[in-house]
């Protein structure tokens, strides 16, 4: 069933849009005695990404003032977090995640796996672009010098952003298998560098393969095969890939039950996911979490956020009605 399924976003283009008039709504809304936050939520989260760029020219050839900034100085909190978020191009907010990621107290090894391992070439390359425009440093550095090991070699090579495209070959398939089994069983520095190479180079068509073939070989699915052998942050790295690989809307379900039931609710994961696949898969992402869990998204996020940032996750979450 490779990629046939329709992937879509939850936010659209919004028809009829006009820049000026949600300029001049939002510019209402913030400078009011109160901050009108509906207004903020009903505008941003009903704008694709785009045209949200279009609403923050407008807002400053109208009040000569940077719309971010406004929403930064007006709001507190994960609501500013998720009405800022939806401000940044989809390449600038990855690379702000990434260098928050790794430049905080502590390096949040969840939130560079989330990224690294989810995003085509393309998107690495606009990702890196924007990581050295916005902070005048190389990503690959960056994670160089702030992570370490075998996980920081295969960040380093899925930052390069060179996974081969729409190429796959049987006959290799077996082979690549066989080394991915002999490096589960022998464990050794060599063995660790192949079974990165293999999962940060390949095709998905061809890894599609070669997980078949390391089934066959093995006995074993890939996913328990690396959890048995690694441990730390190389075999959480190892098994997202897999994972996104075989079926990107689940793994980000998967991730968001963990961050919304694991530890209390997660919020800053909750935001990323959203607000990046808003555009892209989250409709698949929230059919793939109710199949998976039995509630829906729409459900979970409603039991455990309150207020405004409720109402602004829900509103990019763009529930049903049966979904309640």
């Amino acid at each position: 069933c490779f990629s046939l399924l329709q992937t879509q976003g939850t936010i659209l283009p919004a028809p009829n849009f006009n820049p000026i008039m949600d300029a001049q709504l939002l510019g209402g809304a913030l400078q009011g005695i109160s901050c009108e936050k509906n207004v903020l939520i009903e505008i941003l989260t009903q704008r694709c990404n785009s045209q949200r760029l279009m609403i923050a020219e407008a807002y400053r050839d109208m009040y000569g003032r940077d719309l971010i900034t406004d929403l930064k100085e007006n709001l507190s909190h994960h609501f500013k977090e998720v009405m800022v978020g939806l401000m940044y191009p989809p390449a600038s907010y990855d690379a702000h995640e990434l260098w928050h990621a790794l430049k905080g107290v502590d390096t949040e090894e969840k939130r560079l796996i989330d990224i690294l391992a989810s995003r085509s070439n393309m998107e690495i390359f606009q990702i890196k672009e924007a990581y050295l425009m916005q902070y005048n440093t190389d990503l690959q550095q960056d994670i160089d010098s702030e992570t370490s090991g075998h996980f920081r070699d295969t960040l380093i090579n899925l930052a390069q952003g060179t996974r081969m495209e729409g190429y796959a070959d049987p006959s290799t398939a077996a082979q690549d298998a066989m080394i991915l089994w002999e490096a589960c069983q022998q464990k050794t520095g060599e063995h660790k560098n192949m079974l990165q190479m293999i999962l940060c180079n390949r095709s998905h068509q061809q890894l599609w393969m070669v997980f078949q073939e390391f089934q066959n070989i093995s006995g074993q699915d890939i996913v328990d095969a690396i959890n048995e052998c690694y441990d730390g942050y190389f075999q959480e790295l190892l098994v997202a890939i897999v994972l996104c690989i075989r079926d990107k809307p689940s793994y980000f379900a998967y991730r968001l039950y963990n961050a919304i039931h694991d530890f209390g609710f997660h919020n800053k994961t909750v935001i990323r996911i959203l607000i990046a696949r808003s555009e892209i898969d989250l409709m698949n992402i929230r059919q793939r979490y109710k199949e998976r869990y039995g509630k829906s998204l729409f459900h979970d996020i409603k039991h455990f956020a309150s207020g405004h940032y409720e109402t602004a996750l829900l509103a990019i979450c763009a529930g049903d009605t049966e979904d309640y």
